[in-house]
């Protein structure tokens, strides 16, 4: 189930009157976002008893389908750059969500595939997610586009 929040501004927030500077007050303001947004996220990952990482490896593996991934693929497109994607991959085949076999071109690589189990996982989160991103809401479709591609230039 989703909760609705109500944030104040960041200084409000964490309790603090000044920054430093504008570029230091959106940093934080970014970092809590973003704890902000994992915690509403993490609710519904847990109900399905995935993580955010698993649940960001079989987006990927959805998105190559039927095809299998490897997992430099899997690594290279996570958006946990940190993740280890192979003890990922252990528990995803755990819980018969992926299937692993051996690349029949390289024997060093293992193909990673999504099976109908995750796939129908994946169907049932991307509702509980679209009922969640309500969360996201106090902005226009505009200020939303706005803000990814503020997001986007900062990173440039």
């Amino acid at each position: 189930m989703h909760k609705h929040f109500v944030m104040a501004s960041i200084g409000e927030e964490i309790k603090q009157k000044k920054f430093s500077s504008e570029y230091s007050k959106l940093m934080i303001n970014v970092l809590y976002t973003s704890s902000w947004l994992t915690t509403l996220q993490n609710g519904v990952f847990k109900d399905h008893k995935i993580t955010p990482q698993q649940f960001n490896s079989l987006r990927i593996l959805r998105g190559q389908y039927p095809e299998a991934a490897s997992v430099n693929l899997l690594k290279d497109r996570m958006i946990d750059k940190m993740s280890n994607v192979s003890r990922i991959v252990d528990k995803l085949k755990a819980k018969d969500l992926v299937t692993r076999n051996p690349c029949k071109h390289d024997r060093r690589q293992v193909d990673v595939k999504i099976t109908d189990k995750g796939l129908k996982l994946l169907e049932v989160i991307d509702v509980e997610l679209l009922k969640w991103e309500d969360n996201l809401h106090g902005l226009s479709v505009d200020e939303a586009s706005t803000v990814n591609n503020l997001l986007d230039k900062w990173r440039g």
